[in-house]
């Protein structure tokens, strides 16, 4: 495969938009599973979703030209999925599973344009909000994401020549390669890519997988990216998210209805999948009250993803509660994916080896990793904890609580009332890097 020199391709292009998103793939795989269950079972549920921005001292209107960011995300509701791309949905196979795409959904799917935008300035951050139907809303979160990230890093690159971009992308190879040699002691270590929302830029994702593919070979197992799993010949990796839960219990009626929506999640999704896409999401609402309050059955599911608890205080959580259910912890798995640098990794994957079945989705810190990689110290090319979340679903407020209170997100008399309903057992506040 012929590889892209990043720098001259940065310094040196003169055409008039260079589309951060050119295809409908280049998203994630879960946002594909997610939304098959949504437009098949929440067809008629609105759903906006919004930027948010958890690094608030970096003001983003500042950075970023308005009039870039609305040429790059018009651009976007302009792609459509490729026959090439429809083919390669209905006949790959994923997660051991052919035709895991039902015939009427591609068929709708072929057609699909991303829905209108709305974007105004305040306060120096951008406001940006995702209306309508949740089976069309939701497919922007990942593209918005990529598009702001990008547009950073390219405003941060701007002012640089071509010998100090040269430089920047040098330093920040070895260090990707570095962490990749340290991996590599641990042969039994299973790692994907999760880096897309919060990447440098596609063309530097592409590359980290590319790097992790040569470098760690078979410990490499997919990325959760759906155009370069196709492109790459990977896996593509994913299950579900936050804003499922997030959206059926900003729909529920009562304390009691909101106290079960969380289950009632899970009900929908073994509807559509099974086997190793039966992963349990806990932490929504917190994971101590999912443990405390979930039906037997979820035990038998395949695992958990703990996803901002602290890895090895969550992960230990989990593990008592398959013990005290009566299934043996060495046939379940942990995904861990939050935050997740390398020191991390190699201490969860210590602590845990033998016990569980573990995989890592290593994010942030794999694609959008140039700390101190720039000649001059350039703090615009620090990643930032973004996120676009759902924030109402048929005009109702939506909650995330987190086992992290730094992550919760809502209308603040709603979050007092979710954690009336849920309790706020084990939430640990600590600081969100990425």
């Amino acid at each position: 495969m012929t590889k892209t020199d990043i720098a001259r391709r940065v310094y040196n292009h003169t055409w008039k938009l260079d589309p951060i998103v050119r295809s409908l793939l280049d998203t994630d795989f879960y946002k594909l599973l997610m939304l098959q269950m949504i437009w098949g079972l929440y067809r008629d549920v609105d759903a906006t979703f919004s930027l948010i921005n958890r690094t608030k001292s970096v003001r983003i209107a500042e950075e970023i030209e308005e009039q870039e960011l609305r040429a790059q995300l018009d651009h976007a509701r302009t792609l459509r999925f490729t026959k090439k791309e429809m083919i390669w949905l209905a006949g790959n196979t994923f997660y051991g599973r052919k035709q895991i795409f039902e015939p009427d959904f591609l068929a709708w799917l072929e057609n699909f344009r991303l829905p209108e935008y709305e974007l105004f300035k305040r306060d120096g951050q951008y406001e940006l909000h995702f209306h309508g139907r949740w089976h069309e809303t939701t497919m922007w979160e990942i593209p918005a994401l990529a598009i702001i990230n990008e547009l950073r890093s390219r405003a941060a690159l701007k002012s640089m020549g071509p010998f100090a971009l040269d430089v920047t992308y040098a330093r920040a190879k070895a260090k990707v390669w570095e962490k990749v040699e340290l991996l590599r002691k641990y042969p039994e270590l299973r790692i994907s890519d999760f880096g897309t929302r919060r990447r440098h830029s596609f063309l530097w994702q592409r590359w980290c997988v590319e790097a992790l593919k040569e470098g760690i070979g078979s410990a490499f197992t997919g990325t959760s990216n759906v155009l370069l799993a196709m492109d790459t010949d990977l896996e593509a990796l994913g299950t579900n998210a936050h804003e499922l839960p997030m959206v059926l219990a900003a729909l529920t009626k009562s304390d009691e209805e909101l106290r079960a929506s969380p289950y009632k999640v899970l009900e929908a999704w073994q509807r559509y999948y099974g086997g190793n896409l039966l992963i349990v999401l806990p932490d929504t609402f917190g994971t101590a009250s999912f443990l405390r309050d979930a039906p037997d059955w979820v035990a038998d599911w395949t695992g958990f993803r703990p996803d901002s608890a602290p890895p090895i205080e969550g992960g230990e959580r989990i593990i008592q509660w398959w013990k005290e259910r009566g299934r043996d912890p060495h046939e379940k798995l942990l995904i861990f994916s939050d935050g997740l640098d390398v020191a991390t990794i190699e201490k969860t994957y210590q602590h845990f080896k033998g016990r569980v079945r573990m995989s890592f989705g290593w994010g942030t810190n794999l694609t959008n990793d140039f700390k101190d990689c720039a000649p001059a110290h350039n703090d615009r090319l620090k990643a930032i904890s973004l996120v676009c979340k759902v924030t109402q679903a048929n005009g109702r407020p939506a909650v995330k609580l987190s086992d992290n209170p730094e992550k919760t997100t809502g209308d603040p008399r709603e979050i007092e009332r979710y954690l009336r309903v849920f309790g706020e057992e084990a939430r640990t506040r600590q600081p969100v890097l990425v």
